[in-house]
């Protein structure tokens, strides 16, 4: 019997000491399905296909175990929160690509007519997502082996890698002014207004790195 109620008693501690760790768990589950229903909510309609809205519908659905919604009876399982400590595959090296941090209506609103003009927001989200493209691009030349790239992109991707190295780009997805092409954002009014903005929203910080006009991605709140 009296090991009985030991064994009782080291199991409860357990459940005691998993709870802390269930709890963070949710939290940061939590922030990441609110970032991804920002994403989904106020993604520009010329990108709201089955390939791209459907993966996050379902990242979404799949974010909390089924006994965290509110919809459901409340019904707890052992495996719901027993944190294991087994060892996990490391993960793979890479920034993983840039953030699409969309701005939302609010946002852009909040913003002064002056500097808000005639910029509606198709056409600041379709930017972030044209320019996140152009660092993803970037990080992808950064990272390649030179064996696989030819000797004009090698020289791009030496010049990248240089200023991946320094303090205000190290670890961060960026991109560059001789980036920007087109046909989403230019280096027209327009285009320049929206960098404005972008900067002012805190999307991205610029700083001049070389002879480079630098654009880096801020942290995602």
């Amino acid at each position: 019997m009296e090991a009985q109620v030991q064994a009782i008693r080291r199991r409860l501690q357990e459940e005691l000491d998993a709870i802390p760790k269930a709890k963070k768990l949710v939290e940061k589950s939590l922030k990441q399905q609110q970032k991804l229903q920002h994403m989904l909510a106020n993604m520009p309609s010329g990108m709201r296909e089955d390939a791209v809205v459907a993966p996050l519908e379902q990242s979404l659905a799949k974010m909390l175990p089924e006994c965290f919604s509110f919809n459901t009876p409340a019904k707890f399982l052992d495996s719901d929160f027993k944190i294991k400590d087994e060892p996990v595959a490391a993960p793979k090296k890479g920034k993983g690509a840039a953030p699409r941090w969309f701005i939302s209506t609010e946002e852009l609103d909040s913003l002064s007519s002056y500097m808000r003009g005639r910029l509606t927001l198709e056409k600041v989200n379709i930017a972030i997502n044209e320019v996140a493209t152009y660092a993803d691009a970037n990080a992808h030349l950064v990272a390649c082996p030179k064996k696989k790239l030819s000797e004009d992109t090698w020289e791009k991707a030496l010049e990248l890698r240089d200023i991946a190295a320094t303090e205000a780009a190290k670890g961060k997805h960026f991109f560059l002014e001789a980036d920007i092409k087109g046909p989403g954002l230019k280096l027209d009014h327009t285009g320049k207004s929206i960098l404005t903005v972008l900067r002012h929203l805190g999307r991205i910080h610029e700083t001049r790195i070389g002879h480079h006009r630098v654009f880096v991605f801020a942290k995602q709140r």
